[in-house]
């Protein structure tokens, strides 16, 4: 199936009997409350982070450090959203190897190539507090609580944070994989066309 950058935003399309533990790289999208414009804005097509934006930042950032059979590809976040790939049971070696290389736009994250990441099997670590087969929820959900925890630990009072749930779609094949990087990579230059910009909605 082509990839369509209007699937994702729609609906969830989470499939009822697929194992999000099982090894493969996902396009996940995370929002917040009522569309709310929590984590910056968009200036010159480039984010500028606010307070809250940077620790959600650093907390995606943290993702593969909590769970060490996760890497980290393409990521943005937007004023009110946020895209990413995620790659679940990465090679062990590939996960403590691969640094992520910072985009110039403030935000944007461009992550090792995911070569033979799709076909890897699920690696066990022995890290304490880690995950040794997080599901794709585990890990979107742990993230979720640790941005809100740090949020309202560094007195940054945002009320209710998160828009409930997320949407994912499964990465089948390297074509689809460079499409989305390139959409994630993209989304600054697209925002006021987006329909999760206020002004759209």
């Amino acid at each position: 199936m082509k990839y369509n950058p209007e699937i994702h935003h729609r609906r969830s399309i989470r499939l009822k009997e697929y194992d999000y533990s099982n090894a493969g790289a996902y396009f996940v999208t995370i929002c917040t409350w009522q569309k709310e414009c929590l984590f910056g804005k968009i200036m010159n097509a480039e984010i500028i982070l606010s307070s809250v934006g940077k620790i959600v930042q650093q907390e995606w950032f943290n993702i593969s450090k909590r769970f060490l059979n996760v890497e980290l590809d393409t990521f943005v976040i937007m004023p009110n959203h946020l895209h990413g790939i995620i790659n679940v049971g990465a090679p062990l070696a590939g996960a403590l190897d691969n640094a992520i290389v910072k985009n110039s736009r403030a935000g944007i994250a461009v992550g090792a190539p995911l070569a033979g990441a799709l076909d890897n099997a699920n690696v066990k670590n022995s890290r304490a507090g880690a995950s040794p087969a997080p599901t794709l929820g585990d890990i979107v959900g742990s993230f979720k609580s640790l941005c809100v925890f740090n949020c309202r630990n560094n007195g940054l009072n945002t009320g209710k944070f998160w828009q409930r749930n997320y949407f994912e779609r499964v990465i089948r094949n390297e074509n689809e994989l460079h499409a989305i990087r390139q959409y994630i990579i993209n989304n600054p230059l697209q925002w006021d066309m987006d329909e999760n910009n206020p002004v759209n909605l």
